[in-house]
């Protein structure tokens, strides 16, 4: 029903997404390769967030956050792998009006939720490090729960409200030149005047990327202040501490700063592969390595998954 009154109003039932281009040659490649990708994505998100379920030693703020991030990692995969595949072996390559923006509230709340998962983790370690005899009452378990029910119910409300803004907007254009949808996209496909959704979205930015950058940039100069001046061996374990999760942060924000780049450019000022690349790297890359980067580089997780391989074996 809803689909209808939206064909009605806006006289499109369906966007192409012309990202795909002309890769039928090798199309069953591309297809493999995402289902690997999304395959592999799974296993390791799932497998962190039950080593942190189920090992109570890990039942510490850090690890709630980082059990968080897996979870929205997972629900972004969802999002965009499933549909990206099935579009890899269908010819009509299409997404409904409908399905188009629900993909946009997916994807860009996965996207605020990653960033606010990843402030809190910043600010976990600033506290550990720089205040670590206040560390148990300021970062306690209801309060780290409140911050993440607030940011699942903050990221997918901001997005709402740009999604209204952007459904009252006719579309002269039912061509994405994308692999998914995001909202931008329909901006751009507007034929009507667009500079209330172009404040809108600076706002929500600024709001959104800015704030929680502020936070992690204090976070890491006090963190810096105070290893400067500590002994060698307590700065070693500091910097390891702080270089997982810096490691998880550059890859989201490298991925962010490519999406940034992909919808500044257009078909005539680069080639679409290089706008596809740009916008995928954002939602592929941070999902499949950020649970590797904790499983390998954090003790108490390698731990923690060799005592619950050896209690299953014994």
């Amino acid at each position: 029903m809803l689909e209808r009154k939206m064909e009605g109003t806006h006289n499109i039932s369906v966007f192409i997404l012309s990202g795909f281009g002309k890769m039928d040659t090798i199309i069953y490649f591309y297809f493999a390769c995402t289902l690997v990708l999304f395959l592999a994505t799974v296993f390791v998100n799932i497998v962190l967030i039950a080593v942190i379920l189920l090992e109570e030693s890990l039942h510490e703020p850090m690890y709630i956050c980082l059990c968080n991030l897996s979870i929205n990692e997972l629900f972004g995969s969802y999002s965009l792998l499933p549909h990206l595949m099935a579009n890899l072996l269908s010819k009509a390559r299409t997404i409904s009006y409908t399905g188009c923006f629900i993909q946009i509230v997916c994807l860009h709340t996965y996207g605020t939720i990653e960033l606010i998962t990843l402030t809190m983790m910043a600010y976990d370690r600033y506290i550990a490090i720089c205040n670590p005899l206040r560390y148990s009452i300021i970062m306690t378990k209801p309060k780290v729960y409140k911050l993440l029910i607030f940011a699942w119910l903050f990221s997918p409300s901001v997005i709402l409200i740009g999604i209204a803004l952007s459904l009252r907007l006719p579309l002269c254009s039912s061509t994405i030149e994308k692999l998914y949808c995001d909202n931008i996209s329909i901006v751009k496909l507007s034929c009507a005047e667009t500079s209330i959704n172009d404040i809108y979205g600076l706002i929500m930015t600024t709001i959104v990327i800015g704030v929680p950058l502020i936070i992690i940039i204090y976070s890491y100069i006090q963190i810096l202040n105070v290893c400067l001046k500590i002994s060698k061996e307590a700065r070693t374990k500091a910097f390891h501490t702080c270089g997982t999760h810096l490691l998880t942060l550059l890859s989201f924000l490298t991925g962010a700063f490519f999406v940034l780049i992909g919808n500044r450019l257009s078909s005539r000022t680069a080639p679409a592969f290089v706008t596809v690349i740009l916008s995928l790297e954002f939602l592929l890359i941070p999902p499949l390595i950020n649970p590797t980067i904790y499983g390998v580089r954090t003790e108490k997780i390698r731990n923690a998954i060799g005592n619950i391989l050896r209690k299953r074996i014994l």
